[in-house]
């Protein structure tokens, strides 16, 4: 995988469980801050999930070239693409054993403006019953389909978040049910149609004539054209209006290019025994030494942070029945990570 510019580079370990990671923390100006930071993890034995970023660089080349693809890099993408599913011994959008991924912007330095988390890349019609069987959770995986077509189409194609959450308290009221989390499985089925509808009558067919079928415009279904869209739209969000204004605010130069992070999954809504959260390493008000922060049970990406359920604090994570293990893990995870950067971590 290698090529005169280097533009994708590896993080985490192979299926041996070597890590192959090819970046550290000195590299932000070509990882952005979040790969780079990910790949020191990765070399310092914390259990990255796998992943690659492709460069600060490429997003710079790709913008100056009136929004087209240098030569070569494309594939260059697809070769780490299938790298990743060799190391996870999973295909990304496969009918039997689907893996999913996570598409993340990170420039060199935090700044607003850049393109939100898109979560569970790679469902589709077909992979969403690789996905049932696999967990033997039904409602599990409609979960995340339903996720997925919501954020793909509020982050990547600019549609109104409104419409979908909008349609989910309709679903809500409906069923007299209090939490998304009170929605079953036939109703979260549901919804996914209802969004696709959604997404059908409000994407404009001119714009992206290639999500056209028999005269329409559909939700895509190939994980590449998934992938590609989510990692053009990470690019697009570094001249958005917010961030431009930002930099020039702050005198900051517009060619550094943010990152994209394709990243595997791991999962925070498969029941009970599962969580999503934000945690720093110590209190940032004051900080005093204690870990601080909160976590979600049977949550994803922006719950916890969107005040749609009240949250618990990551200190009482390791009493909670079934997530003692990863309460413990977590607080290891903090003391390594303090240890090795000499700072307080925000997670």
């Amino acid at each position: 995988m290698t090529e005169e510019v280097k533009r994708v580079y590896a993080f985490g370990k192979d299926a041996q469980g070597n890590n192959v990671t090819e970046g550290n923390t000195s590299m932000k100006a070509i990882l952005g801050g979040k790969g780079a930071n990910l790949a020191e993890m990765a070399n310092i034995g914390l259990p990255v999930p796998p992943g690659f970023t492709i460069t600060c660089q490429t997003c710079m080349e790709y913008a100056n070239a009136g929004n087209a693809w240098p030569e070569g890099a494309l594939g260059t993408i697809q070769e780490y693409r299938e790298d990743l599913e060799a190391r996870m011994g999973k295909k990304i959008g496969d009918a039997e054993d689907p893996l999913l991924v996570s598409v993340r912007s990170g420039a060199p330095m935090s700044m607003p403006g850049m393109m939100d988390t898109v979560l569970n890349l790679g469902l589709n019609d077909q992979s969403i019953n690789g996905l049932i069987k696999q967990t033997d959770n039904p409602r599990f995986a409609w979960d995340s389909y339903r996720r997925f077509i919501q954020m793909f189409s509020n982050v990547v194609m600019n549609l109104d978040g409104d419409l979908f959450e909008n349609a989910i308290t309709a679903m809500k009221h409906a069923r007299g049910a209090a939490s998304d989390t009170d929605l079953t499985a036939e109703d979260l089925q549901e919804l996914v149609a209802e969004f696709k509808q959604i997404f059908a009558e409000n994407v404009d067919a001119a714009a992206y004539p290639s999500l056209v079928v028999d005269g329409a415009v559909q939700f895509p279904q190939d994980p590449s054209v998934q992938l590609q869209l989510a990692i053009e739209a990470v690019f697009g969000s570094w001249n958005n209006p917010r961030a431009t204004l930002y930099r020039k605010q702050n005198k900051i130069t517009d060619d550094l290019g943010t990152a994209v992070n394709v990243q595997s999954m791991v999962f925070g809504n498969k029941g009970n025994t599962s969580a999503t959260g934000v945690a720093f390493t110590r209190n940032p008000a004051n900080g005093e030494k204690e870990f601080y922060g909160d976590y979600l049970v049977n949550a994803q990406g922006e719950d916890v942070v969107a005040g749609i359920r009240n949250t618990s604090p990551i200190a009482e994570l390791k009493d909670v029945d079934g997530l003692e293990e990863a309460g413990r893990e977590l607080e290891e995870v903090f003391v390594t990570l303090e240890n090795h950067f000499r700072d307080m971590c925000d997670i």
